[in-house]
This record gives C-alpha cells, sequence and structure tokens, in this order.
C-alpha cells in the first residue's frame, strides 16, 4: 500500500508512476476523497463534543429541577445527525480505502520504462546453451516416452492443469526441492520454515493478493485461501508486530505446494507443466531496514541463480520493466532459464524488492536505534526456485537421443544414480 501523503508531499510523482505502468492518473481523484473523508471526520468529532456538551447540560439542568424539555430535543436532534453523518463518514473511507488498495507500487527509476516484457532489460547470462545433434523434445514428450507423466489421468480426476509424475520423475522432483533448500540453508543463509499452506483474508491482503487478485486464488468454505506461493505466509510471519532493528536482516526458505487458479491465462502454455493450478516452489523471503533492502536484492537474486550455476543450466537475468512487473514490486528481477524442447528462455525465477508496500498493509514494523521510533520494513521475496519449472530444465538440457535423461553432479547425491533410463 503506498504512503497517502506522497501525493501531497510530492505531488505529480504518484500519476507519472502510473503513467510508467500504464495505470490512469489517479491522484486529483484520490486526494479529493481523502479529503472527504477527513471533512466529514471533522464533523462526527465536532457533533460528538456537542452531544457530549448537551448531555452535561442535561444532566445539571435535572439536578436542579430545570425543565429539559428543550434540551432533549436538541439531544435527539443530535444523535440522528450523527447517524447520518458517520454513515456518510464510513461510505467516503470505504470508497477511499477500496481505490487506494487497487494502487500498485512505485516503481524504482533503475526499471525500464514499457508496456509490457519486450521493454524488460537483459542484464547478465550463464551458460551457453549446447547444440544438440537431434531434435530436442518438449518436457511433456520426454515425460509420456519414459512413461512417467501424465496429463489425461491427472485431468480425469482433477480437471485441466494438474498432472500425475511417477517413478524416477516424481524422485527428481523431491530431490531437486531438497537440493534447493540444502543450499539455500546452507550456504546462503536462510532459514527453513514449515508454513500454513490456508491463510485467511487478513494475511492476503497484507501482501498485496487482496482484493485485486482474488479471482487467482483457490477460495476455501470458510473464506480462506490456499497460498499461491509461500511468500504469501512467510512475508506474514510478523504481521502487526514491531521488530528490534538488530533482528534485521531476517531471511527464510520454505518449500510447498502453491495453488494458482490462473484466471488470466486461458490458453498460454496448455500443454506441459508449465502452469499448472498446483506446483511445487523454494521460496525466499527477507525482511529488512529500509537501508539493507537494495543490497538484499541483489543478494537474494544471486542465491537464486545459485541454483542453475550448480545444475549447470544456461539462464539469463533480467530486469523486468514497469508494464511488466508485479503489484507489490518496486524492482523485478526475472531468470529465464534455456529450454532446448522450445529453442527459448522461460521464466524460472523472480526476485522482488517491495519497499514498504507489504508493510503497510501487514502494519509490520521495527524500531530505528537511532531515532527510537517505530518505521516500516522493507520485504523482498523470490523463487529459489520453482521446482516444477526446474524439473522441467533439467529434463530438456539433459535428454539423450535415446530419451534417457542424465542427472545433473551437484544432484546425484539426492536423486542416488546417474541417469534415468528410457524404457
Amino acid at each position: 500500500m503506498i504512503d497517502i501523503n506522497i501525493i501531497y508531499k510530492t505531488p505529480g510523482v504518484l500519476d507519472e508512476a502510473l503513467k510508467a505502468r500504464n495505470k490512469t492518473p489517479i491522484e486529483k481523484t484520490l486526494s479529493a476523497l481523502d479529503k472527504k473523508s477527513c471533512s466529514l471526520q471533522t464533523k462526527l468529532q465536532k457533533i460528538q463534543e456537542e452531544r457530549n456538551a448537551n448531555s452535561k447540560t442535561f444532566g445539571i439542568a435535572k439536578s436542579k429541577g430545570e425543565d429539559t424539555s428543550d434540551i432533549l430535543k436538541k439531544m435527539e436532534t443530535l444523535k440522528k445527525e450523527m447517524a447520518e453523518v458517520e454513515n456518510e463518514t464510513n461510505k467516503a473511507k470505504t470508497e477511499f480505502l477500496e481505490l487506494l488498495y487497487t494502487i500498485p507500487n512505485i516503481p524504482s527509476p533503475e526499471c525500464p520504462i514499457g508496456i509490457d516484457e519486450n521493454a524488460n532489460m537483459e542484464i547478465r547470462k550463464f551458460g551457453t546453451p549446447q547444440t544438440l545433434d537431434f531434435k530436442p523434445l518438449e518436457h511433456y514428450e520426454l515425460g509420456a516416452k519414459l512413461g512417467m507423466m501424465n496429463f489425461e489421468r491427472a485431468s480425469k480426476i482433477a480437471g485441466s492443469r494438474f498432472v500425475f509424475l511417477f517413478g524416477e520423475l516424481a524422485k527428481l522432483e523431491r530431490a531437486l526441492a531438497q537440493f534447493m533448500l540444502d543450499v539455500h540453508t546452507k550456504e546462503n543463509g536462510y532459514t527453513e520454515v514449515y508454513v500454513p499452506l490456508i491463510l485467511e483474508g487478513k494475511a492476503m491482503f497484507g501482501v498485496g493478493q487482496l482484493p485485486k487478485f482474488e479471482e487467482d486464488l483457490f477460495k476455501t468454505t470458510v473464506d480462506s485461501y490456499l497460498i499461491p506461493t509461500a511468500e504469501a505466509s512467510l512475508t506474514n510471519i510478523y504481521n502487526d508486530e514491531i521488530l528490534s532493528e538488530e533482528e534485521l536482516p531476517l531471511r527464510y526458505t520454505a518449500y510447498t505446494p502453491c495453488f494458482r487458479s490462473e484466471a488470466g491465462s486461458a490458453g498460454r502454455d496448455t500443454a506441459g507443466m508449465l502452469r499448472q493450478h498446483q506446483f511445487g516452489k523454494v521460496e525466499l523471503v527477507s525482511i529488512t531496514t529500509p537501508e539493507q533492502s537494495i543490497a538484499e536484492h541483489e543478494r537474494m537474486t544471486e542465491c537464486a541463480e545459485k541454483i542453475l550455476k550448480k545444475l549447470n543450466l544456461p539462464f539469463r537475468t533480467v530486469v523486468l520493466s514497469t508494464g511488466d512487473m508485479g503489484f507489490c514490486s518496486e524492482k523485478t528481477y526475472d531468470i529465464e532459464v534455456w529450454l532446448p524442447g522450445q529453442d527459448k528462455y522461460r521464466e524460472i525465477s523472480s526476485c522482488s524488492r517491495c519497499g514498504d508496500f507489504q508493510a503497510r498493509r501487514m502494519n509490520t514494523r521495527f524500531k530505528n536505534g537511532k531515532t527510537k521510533k517505530n518505521e516500516f520494513v522493507h520485504t523482498l521475496n523470490g523463487s529459489g526456485i520453482a521446482v516444477g519449472r526446474c524439473l522441467i530444465a533439467v529434463m530438456e538440457n539433459y535428454q539423450q537421443n535415446d530419451g534417457s535423461i542424465e542427472i545433473p553432479e551437484a544432484l546425484i547425491p539426492y536423486f542416488g544414480q546417474e541417469k534415468i533410463e528410457a524404457r
């Protein structure tokens, strides 16, 4: 959530930011609603003060045995007026907040300005896509040949965008998750967390999933939601709390299933595992002071990149444009892994710096050691990485002409063998 004071302290900045995100300017409307809400609140307070004064006068007159009929009429009038103004105040406040909650974060000046992914800027590459002496297959073709990946049977019991993994492919998915967690906890300094997979609406609001993205969530019958990523749980650990500055930065990781309705992806990536309703992901979350967040963003992105480097998977890292970045983000790096079957790079990790945007919604603060004041923390999140997509990348990059799949050297201790043999 943005700080409303920005439209008064630096007028024009919010509208410029929205313009960069291809959104409609909103400052005049937001300011008018804010002023209306404040004006009605002031009016309400004055009526309450007048009611209190009349109540006191009534008490004094009654104790003296004086006629109180006029005072009672006045009190009744004030009661009705107060109810009307209170109703107007609540409506105005609701209208203001509903608009405020839909406003995305202000992009960092470091982000390239553009309307979509075509304006994203590549900043580095790792590895060179190998030239195969045979036509590479896509992961779902390999999975079918191995007899270890089945979408049809999953769709019979769960609907589209679900999959069964059998045997060594199921084992490979598990090995990848364990490998990632070990790297992040033993080498990268993250604390592993077992998290709730169902969160209440308040928590989903805190990380910016509600109200804007409700259609992308799976809602339960008790007004709670399945998590779309462990970011929602990890970032909310200190919801409505005050941390000490000495505790920061805090770094957490979790491996969870994730659930997304993919409401806005009709017709996209319908074949295979790239875009599923349920998928596994190792998530990274950091909670920092404002001064730490920029360096922490670079560090987090490097931690995610390390996974792909250890697996020797070619990838590139890009900075997302203002028109392609997420709702809560002020700057995002996407890591895109090379998929030979598609002959292109595809996103496998997204690492975002959110500033105090989520912290304001969660009311998560820290006590500044110098000023002794409570300030909002900064939050960051990243995929460290998407396990299903990493499975795809390993299958396609390590496929052999006979349909077998070699196992990356770093993964052999977790998988227990060097190859998945073709059946």
